[in-house]
């Protein structure tokens, strides 16, 4: 019968049920249990733990097992029960987790996080696993330039040996050669022909290498490192520009307090400079930041005859002159110095600390109008010395007619020079009188202002050098962004309208300097707002040397050159080289030690930054070359043999590097940018196009920019800016 939910049974219904099942109950079953022959049932046997075959026990399919002993905890366990832990393995190391939270390209910033993150106080990188972090004892960075993305996916050609039917042994696609290179599978351009503005993942995610898909050149790395990394150089994708690399890694950024990011979101325009927590102010005399030799050079300036010392650097400065219609028979006039050791000042003749130490400084500033021959001649000369005082403010009539007065920079219009009398040389012969053997010029980009004036001098503060762009060079930063950054000063309001006010722009020049003597060298540069890697890890601690005995990260820098805008002689080490054979035993050196300890001490230092050369050196991306200055297409490529050869000798410097470390060493190889000549030559090629449209016809140019040559441009700063990177741990 069925029950009523929620209702009890009657007696009737309890007994009903009983009849129809007399063993149903607690006291039934109980027993049933305890005498289970009354039932008609049989006692089961169960079968034992011994095996007997007579009995047919166990079955085939059963499986005889013995109980555990019983284990004491505790205080009460005996010595066999103790369990010894296994030996873990503390070694560090590093993976690369697939879409290992990794949305965009890696910037060498990246890699220099990486090194921090390893040797000092770093934050875990997100792109990159790294087990016992702690146990890195030092940590190699090489930097290749001349390596490129395209050797490993096949869009340069790297010919490799054949075998005995004349193929290669890897998989390989033909050129237009119809010489066969490696080339990775499933891999797409990603350089030169992506027209596309989105991107792939397979642009930023790190690459696996293989052995047997590389090239002869190539397959060394494949025994060192696990997967090649695209890296992104620093650069400006809105104007299609590479910014250099070497700050990237060698240059530490100071973190920003919460105060201070905050402060910076409510704030429009340039951002106030920022210092670190120990900087402190140093007076410094005006004399530290006259231009050198190589500076002058590097900023186009025509060198004064003073500064040369030697017959050969003379004779060589001539020939770059007349090269440059920079001589006297056009027009070119030196002040009087006949020395560099005329400006040297008597202590006796100025006060002690005086910031000029009794040197003349006048800042100066100029006006330029266009003139026949795209050209520019001098309109307005403004000299301030240093009381703030006008010493010389001047109009000038150009010789040959103007053709444009460029009057929204210049302020310089046809009525003010309407009744204008002087002229160039004018200018010059008060200038002559004017500048002594202890005078010193100021100026932001001076060298278009001597230029304009026809003159050299010997002694130059150049603003835009002292205060340089936190790119590097050949990036300058402007003269208004200067001010409004260090001095909180508008100037230049009138740009594109009325012009600049010559005297307000040499006003502002001189005070920059000021500031500068004030505050010391390193204001204005990246290493006020910033600070070398080098001193960032000399701050921490070696690990297994007691505290007190205060040993602390050391590093060292192997280069072609000493001289460096970035590492600033913070390196415990440098190792100059003239080859890269030399930089792998400067390597050495540098993390074993020397024996006896003369230049590097024993046991070596922590950090090792080293550059090859040679690479970029064939490829033609050194020196001048590495940015054109002409809208000439930049010279070929070597043969793919040479470049081969070159890459695979590359390659097993690398591996030489590699054999050497110790244990528990991190190694970053990275190539800094991709190839920049196209893109060199196509900014040429804009700057010239630009200074022609102000003055000529579409059909009187020597070159033309339309949109063709506008995208030719982008993908050719996209190849530029893609780098590679490599990174292991011995």
């Amino acid at each position: 019968m069925p029950r009523n939910k929620g209702r009890k049974r009657s007696y009737a219904q309890y007994a009903q049920g009983k009849e129809q099942s007399p063993n149903v109950g607690l006291g039934a079953t109980l027993a049933h249990l305890q005498n289970p022959a009354e039932n008609g049932e049989t006692e089961p046997t169960t079968p034992s733990l011994i095996d007997d075959s007579d009995s047919g026990y166990p079955p085939e399919d059963w499986k005889i097992v013995e109980r555990r002993p019983k284990r004491h905890k505790g205080k009460h366990a005996k010595q066999s029960d103790k369990q010894v832990p296994a030996k873990k393995d503390n070694r560090p190391a590093v993976t690369f987790a697939e879409l290992h939270k990794l949305h965009s390209s890696l910037k060498i910033s990246d890699l220099q996080g990486l090194v921090l993150y390893c040797l000092a106080d770093g934050v875990s990188p997100q792109w990159i696993s790294v087990r016992h972090h702690a146990q890195v004892r030092k940590v190699v960075v090489l930097f290749v330039p001349g390596l490129e993305k395209g050797m490993f996916d096949g869009h340069i050609e790297l010919p490799e040996p054949a075998t005995e039917d004349g193929d290669s042994d890897s998989p390989s696609i033909t050129s237009t050669t119809g010489q066969k290179v490696t080339q990775l599978p499933d891999l797409q351009d990603q350089t030169l022909l992506q027209e596309s503005s989105t991107r792939s993942p397979d642009d930023y995610l790190p690459i696996p290498l293989a052995k047997d898909q590389l090239s002869d050149p190539l397959k060394p790395l494949a025994d060192m490192f696990s997967h090649l990394l695209p890296v992104n150089a620093p650069g400006d994708d809105k104007y299609y520009k590479v910014h250099s690399p070497l700050p990237a890694m060698l240059v530490a950024p100071i973190p920003k307090s919460q105060e201070e990011k905050k402060a910076e979101k409510d704030k429009d325009g340039p951002r106030p400079p920022r210092v670190g927590g120990s900087w402190k102010d140093e007076r410094t005399s005006v004399t530290a930041f006259l231009a050198s030799n190589e500076d002058l050079v590097e900023n186009e300036y025509a060198l004064h005859p003073a500064r040369l010392l030697t017959d050969e650097d003379k004779d060589e400065n001539v020939k770059r002159r007349e090269a440059a219609k920079q001589t006297t028979e056009n027009g070119w006039v030196d002040t009087i110095v006949k020395g560099v050791e005329d400006a040297t000042t008597p202590e006796a003749d100025f006060q002690s600390g005086s910031l000029t130490v009794g040197r003349m400084v006048l800042a100066l500033d100029c006006e330029m109008c266009q003139v026949e021959g795209d050209e520019y001649a001098l309109t307005r000369i403004s000299i301030v010395n240093w009381d703030g005082e006008v010493v010389m403010d001047e109009l000038v009539m150009p010789e040959k007619p103007i053709t444009n007065y460029l009057t929204q920079y210049s302020g310089i219009t046809a009525t003010r020079l309407a009744s204008v009398t002087t002229d160039l040389s004018n200018i010059q012969s008060r200038l002559l009188n004017l500048l002594t053997p202890r005078t010193i010029l100021v100026g932001h980009s001076l060298n278009a202002d001597l230029t304009a004036m026809k003159l050299t001098h010997p002694f130059i503060i150049d603003t835009s050098i002292i205060y340089p762009h936190p790119r590097g060079p050949p990036l300058k930063s402007a003269l208004k962004f200067l001010a409004k950054k260090y001095l909180n000063r508008e100037i230049q309001k009138h740009h594109g309208t009325t012009g600049h006010d010559s005297i307000e722009d040499a006003t502002a020049c001189l005070d920059l300097v000021k500031q500068k003597c004030e505050k010391g060298a390193k204001w204005g540069t990246s290493e006020a707002s910033g600070e070398s890697i080098f001193t960032r890890l000399s701050r921490h601690y070696r690990p297994g040397v007691a505290k007190e005995a205060g040993v602390f990260r050391s590093g060292a820098r192997i280069d072609h050159s000493r001289k460096d805008h970035y590492s600033r002689g913070a390196e415990k080490v440098f190792i100059p080289c003239d080859d890269d054979e030399e930089v792998v035993g400067g390597v050495r050196r540098a993390v074993l030690g020397d024996d006896d300890g003369a230049t590097v001490p024993g046991g070596g230092v922590d950090f090792t930054w080293a550059r090859f050369r040679e690479l970029e050196t064939l490829r033609g991306w050194i020196n001048n070359n590495r940015y054109s200055t002409s809208a000439d297409p930049p010279a070929p490529e070597p043969s793919p043999t040479a470049l081969a050869s070159a890459v695979s000798s590359t390659v097993q410097k690398i591996s030489s590097v590699h054999a050497m470390l110790p244990p528990c060493t991190l190694l970053i190889v990275y190539s800094g940018t991709g190839d920049p000549r196209e893109m060199g030559r196509l900014q040429e090629m804009q700057r010239r196009f630009k200074r022609e449209y102000a003055v000529k016809k579409w059909d009187e140019l020597s070159v033309r920019w339309t949109d063709v040559e506008e995208q030719a441009l982008r993908r050719a700063c996209v190849r530029a800016r893609q780098g590679i990177g490599l990174v292991t741990i011995t």
